[in-house]
């Protein structure tokens, strides 16, 4: 059985590394950018294929995408033009890799939504610094200490949870399971996705251990006639209500 007791700053388990998506098919550069992803600590996906990434994007809860122009399949340029028509994915931070240096060809891909825009060939370190850059610039939920929706508020540097003014009292996988969907109100995640994200892809269990934690993690915040803020979407999964502490 679980622990119940609250966790102490020391025993806190870290907020989970972004996931970046590479969208490459020169191997040798797909390689060499996610060795460096990974060496700063980052969770890299890598596919060579346009109508590939798009199946990732898709399935997986992604903080980032480097993307490249020219693909087989789809090219970047539409892919970023899709991902920017979605709601889901209209605010995913996009760095377009792409050998067409000339003025029009950048405006071109910024235009279509990508957050900036990088000429091949060009240095590792700045690239990785473009990617710290923007994922601080539109991710401040991942760095933020405090997240809040309606009267539920989940401090991370004391690791407490309140709910209208009195304390709840979670297990460490409850609150690192609240904490997670509340960094994403409105998303649909499956179970498979918060084995992964949530417990980590090393955990040996099944499925069904999420509708436990999810029923726990219920069972602590709603009392009484109190709406609750979990979502099940029948056969899909679970989400933070995104409507949750609207008037």
């Amino acid at each position: 059985m679980e622990d119940k007791r609250p966790l102490s700053l020391k025993e806190a388990p870290p907020t989970r590394p972004p996931r970046v998506l590479i969208v490459e098919d020169e191997q040798a550069l797909g390689l060499l950018l996610t060795y460096n992803l990974e060496s700063e600590g980052y969770v890299v996906e890598r596919v060579e294929r346009g109508d590939e990434a798009e199946v990732h994007i898709a399935e997986g809860a992604f903080d980032l995408v480097i993307l490249d122009w020219m693909l087989p399949g789809v090219s970047g340029l539409e892919i970023c033009r899709r991902l920017r028509a979605r709601d889901d994915t209209r605010n995913l931070p996009i760095i377009m890799l792409t050998a067409r240096g000339e003025e029009a060809e950048r405006i071109r891909g910024l235009s279509v939504g990508a957050d900036d825009y990088v000429v091949k060939p060009f240095s590792v370190p700045e690239l990785m610094a473009r990617v710290r850059s923007l994922l601080r610039r539109a991710k401040p939920e991942r760095i933020a200490e405090r997240l809040r929706a309606g009267d539920i508020d989940l401090d991370r540097e004391t690791r407490r949870v309140r709910r209208a003014g009195r304390d709840i009292h979670l297990g460490p996988t409850e609150f690192r399971l609240l904490e997670f969907l509340l960094e994403k109100p409105g998303r649909v995640f499956s179970r498979a996705q918060l084995l992964d994200f949530v417990w980590g892809t090393a955990a040996e269990i099944d499925e069904r251990t999420v509708d436990v934690h999810v029923g726990r993690l219920r069972k602590a915040l709603v009392r009484g006639r109190e709406r609750d803020p979990i979502r099940t979407v029948r056969g899909a999964g679970y989400s933070f209500d995104e409507t949750f502490g609207r008037a």
